[in-house]
């Protein structure tokens, strides 16, 4: 990679990791695997730099490279089953009015990794139906159906949370 191109590539994941550790977090759970889920999806990002920093959206492509990271990974016999050590609680204390948070995240982490992908992209990000679909890899129906699917599981989960359509 030119030097310059190194520049930009420093300069854009200098502006955007945050925002890209917080979706990693939405998404598997754990601050730790979040910063390992972005590590992977910026080592693919600097592999394909010169196509990336080209494209109109680079935002779009690297969150999609993190959702495709964080996939793979769940799928993989390693992610599910192997823990080298106890993970401690390193969660602080909550602050008060972040009751449902925390029971929202709990049901998350129950959900399957698509459907916890689909509701991540759509209500945190903040994506339309088409954009989750270009995100995912997937038609805009199956977006609309695993959203569907993961509010239904949601709700069981969460049977005493009050419910308001958006």
């Amino acid at each position: 990679m030119r030097a310059d191109e190194e520049h930009a590539y420093v300069q854009y994941v200098s502006s955007r990791v945050l925002a890209l550790r917080r979706t990693a977090y939405h998404l598997c759970g754990d601050w730790h695997e979040a910063h390992d889920l972005v590590q992977g999806a910026l080592i693919k990002l600097y592999r394909h730099w010169a196509k990336v920093s080209a494209a109109d959206s680079p935002d779009a492509y690297v969150r999609q490279v993190l959702v495709n990271v964080f996939l793979q990974q769940r799928g993989t016999w390693w992610s599910r089953n192997v823990r080298l050590f106890a993970e401690p609680d390193d969660r602080p204390a909550p602050e008060p009015g972040t009751e449902h948070r925390i029971d929202l995240r709990a049901a998350l982490d129950k959900l399957a990794p698509g459907q916890r992908a689909v509701l991540v992209l759509r209500y945190w990000e903040g994506l339309d139906v088409a954009q989750t679909a270009r995100v995912l890899g997937c038609s805009t129906g199956t977006v609309k159906s695993q959203t569907s699917y993961a509010i239904a599981a949601m709700r069981r989960l969460m049977p005493d949370y009050a419910w308001e359509p958006r």
